[in-house]
């Protein structure tokens, strides 16, 4: 069996397989190493009570594949009308059993280079050359090592008598085992109030604990956040069910008497304490990276609570030549702030990130169109892409378009879906006359559902909610900027959003004298 490769993939979950067919349509040579019999082996067990929060929107209204990506946030990218999930599920939040089928299929279809059952033991570095040796001594070398293990080792806080208590991971699915129990659940996120969920039938009382507020997705944006579709809970709180969702810091927990004292430190009670008695306390406080399987020749530096490896603007290691990270490991560079964490986000990364290993290994430019430097020409595209465009939509003001002006041969390139804060550290960066184009949700207070806005088009940068924004660039230095204002469907076709966007691309093609920030 070959053991060298120009690419070496760690885990066969839907990065791996998504950064596989990528590598296969490219005709690169490649290996995807799994520890477990198939692809998506993850899904086979979480989330742990079977229900995905992956949206799954079959009807939209419309057959354009490029647009309904913005509402399947389950399909992987790739050239075959049938492989969409909707092919799997009808259900909106689908069984994870539904993505495991869909895996499988979508593995043999393309024929995914993997070898299963192969369980990394340790990844160490000689030269430019990376070696993964598995648990039965197999040695497998390449020249770039990408890591898309996801996030399987439980985040514990360091808090006195953790030990006693039990895990998301592993605590009982059987809501029986707590029928008339005290319950405590530490966390505030979907796994948390997943859990709680399925405990409100049987469970005297259920409270839920963390130092920070309870943050909703509809709030923030950020689909990690609390979904409505495990809030349930929250019901039973302000209706005084028994329940409780409690703002503390946990210092200690200790056994009595056969009960676990939780001793709490509340966060909005001027330091007030309090010692809690329940029977059971399960810990919900998510996942991390684990390094350990890396040796000191190669091993990748940490982040944001050490949950994450550090990364630069390519999801290369901040560290180690090579070394890249793909999948929800993605998210440390727009942690809690847009999609990477997520199949519909990461799998547009993953797009980009190919499209940077071969521009950087390969020679081969990223893909580009070719246009017409016209003020037309070049506000019909981009009227295109706002309206269609999923990787925008799904990766708000991280993934984006560029478009690059020569302004000697009367040509505008067009490049789709590249990460923004790449663009400047880039060769794009270095060009005299060039835009992105991007979607970004505005700046607002309070209620979501009760925002004053200004409808009329000059307003577009004040506007609250998702809009596309355009930036004009003289190597790297803003020279103008224009909002199109929100619209209620996002759709911006209409005459009130494409006026104003002509009258920009007027004034920014048609030589001028240097002048100060536009901003429109």
């Amino acid at each position: 069996m070959r053991s060298n490769f120009d690419y070496l993939i760690i885990g066969a979950g839907p990065a791996g397989l998504q950064l596989g067919y990528f590598l296969e349509q490219n005709e690169r040579d490649y290996m995807i190493l799994e520890r477990a019999g198939e692809p998506g082996a993850f899904f086979k067990t979480y989330p742990r009570h079977r229900t995905l929060i992956s949206i799954n929107k079959v009807y939209t209204g419309t057959d354009d594949r490029e647009a309904n990506l913005r509402w399947d946030w389950n399909s992987l990218i790739s050239d075959n009308e049938a492989l969409q999930f909707k092919n799997y599920s009808k259900q909106y939040f689908p069984n994870p059993d539904d993505l495991c089928r869909y895996l499988v299929d979508f593995t043999e279809h393309y024929n995914l280079q993997i070898t299963y059952n192969t369980e990394v033991a340790r990844v160490g570095k000689e030269g430019d050359q990376f070696t993964v040796e598995d648990t039965a001594g197999q040695k497998y070398y390449g020249k770039r090592l990408i890591v898309a293990t996801g996030l399987f080792t439980p985040y514990q806080p360091d808090i006195p008598g953790i030990e006693l208590c039990e895990n998301y991971i592993d605590h009982a699915l059987d809501p029986e085992k707590y029928a008339n129990k005290r319950v405590m659940i530490v966390g505030k996120g979907n796994s948390a109030f997943e859990t709680a969920d399925n405990l409100v039938e049987t469970a005297a009382a259920i409270h839920i604990c963390s130092p920070e507020s309870v943050k909703f997705a509809w709030q923030t944006h950020f689909v990690g956040n609390l979904r409505a579709v495990n809030n349930n809970f929250l019901d039973t709180y302000q209706l005084k069910s028994q329940n409780t969702v409690i703002d503390a810091e946990l210092s200690k927990i200790e056994r009595q008497d056969g009960q676990l004292l939780v001793h709490l430190v509340y966060s909005h009670a001027n330091g007030q304490t309090a010692v809690i008695p329940y029977d059971h306390v399960i810990f919900c406080t998510g996942f991390r990276f684990d390094n350990s399987i890396f040796d000191e020749s190669c091993r990748p530096e940490l982040a944001i609570y050490d949950k994450f490896p550090a990364q630069t603007s390519e999801w290369e290691s901040a560290n180690v030549p090579d070394l890249y990270f793909a999948g929800t490991l993605m998210q440390a560079c727009d942690y809690k702030k847009t999609m990477s964490g997520f199949i519909h986000g990461f799998r547009h990364n993953i797009e980009a990130l190919t499209n940077i290993f071969e521009q950087k290994y390969h020679g081969n430019a990223w893909p580009v169109q070719s246009l017409e430097a016209t003020p037309q020409a070049v506000l019909d595209k981009v009227i295109d892409r706002v309206n269609r465009g999923s990787a925008m939509f799904l990766q708000p003001g991280f993934l984006g378009d560029v478009l690059v002006i020569s302004e000697d041969e009367g040509v505008a390139k067009y490049y789709e879906d590249i990460r923004l804060d790449y663009v400047s550290r880039s060769s794009f960066g270095q060009q005299s006359h060039y835009y992105t184009i991007s979607l970004e949700y505005g700046r607002f207070r309070g209620d979501p559902f009760s925002v004053e806005r200004d409808p009329t088009p000059e307003m577009g940068h004040e506007a609250p909610y998702l809009h596309p924004v355009i930036r004009r660039y003289n190597a790297n230095v803003l020279v103008a900027e224009h909002h199109i204002n929100d619209d209620l469907e996002s759709q911006w076709y209409k005459e009130i959003y494409v006026k104003p966007a002509m009258a920009f691309f007027e004034a920014q093609l048609t030589p001028a004298p240097e002048a100060d920030l536009i901003l429109s």
